[in-house]
């Protein structure tokens, strides 16, 4: 089962006994702020689990798979993910720390 906005709401009242309109609110802001950080094109570090970063991808050739031309893919940006070494070492059933 997929982690979901909605469950990390029911959890955040389930551990916290705040009202639900208040959780949503919680789990909103948290997203709203990584979000405006990495739009400003800074990392987002969440001690203990990961951080967030924006990779800059430069202009490059491609190929049109439907009609086998070339093309220039424009540059972007990508958001990826790095896990922390803690949470690494949990999912790979160490002990928590």
């Amino acid at each position: 089962m997929a982690l979901t906005k909605q469950s990390l709401v029911e959890a955040i009242q389930n551990r916290t006994g705040l009202p639900k309109n208040k959780a949503m609110e919680t789990v909103g802001s948290i997203i709203d702020i990584i979000k405006g950080t990495l739009a400003t094109g800074e990392d987002a570090l969440i001690s203990g689990f990961g951080k967030f970063q924006i990779k800059e991808k430069g202009e490059r050739r491609g190929r049109n798979p439907a009609t086998g031309g070339d093309l220039i893919l424009r540059s972007r940006r990508l958001v990826t993910f790095k896990v922390s070494g803690k949470l690494r070492k949990r999912v790979n059933g160490g002990p928590p720390e």
